[in-house]
């Protein structure tokens, strides 16, 4: 099984590959879009570490689904998907899965559609 990811670190569209019409899954990522805190205490510092634990918690979910699947393409503009591959491969569950990073630049869905599908077409 295939899936295509075109990421940033604001959110993940996920395509799996098949014959069929390619339909896209779309993971967000809260740390896209930091909430506004107040009060004593508060400081850059917490929210640079509240926005880390969001982008764990993303990289995570985005882990639990590409687990699932032989081959995976990676691709954005940003280096969100690097970080992602380098925090999967550290973990021996990804060991069996070929990814591929490739860097594009910010895609209509339709483009993701075929990018994805020439990608995988080609094996």
């Amino acid at each position: 099984m295939y899936l295509g990811v075109w990421m940033d670190h604001a959110s993940a569209h996920l395509m799996e590959y098949s014959t069929e019409a390619i339909e896209t899954i779309i993971i967000s990522s809260d740390s896209g879009h930091p909430e506004k805190e107040h009060g004593f205490g508060r400081n850059e510092n917490i929210m640079h570490n509240k926005e880390q634990h969001q982008l764990a918690d993303y990289y995570k979910r985005l882990g639990d689904i590409i687990q699932n699947y032989q081959e995976v393409l990676l691709f954005g503009a940003t280096d969100a998907k690097v970080e992602l591959v380098n925090i999967l491969k550290a973990n021996h569950h990804f060991e069996k899965i070929k990814f591929e990073i490739k860097t594009t630049d910010k895609m209509t869905d339709n483009q993701q559609h075929a990018f994805v599908r020439d990608y995988f077409s080609k094996h």
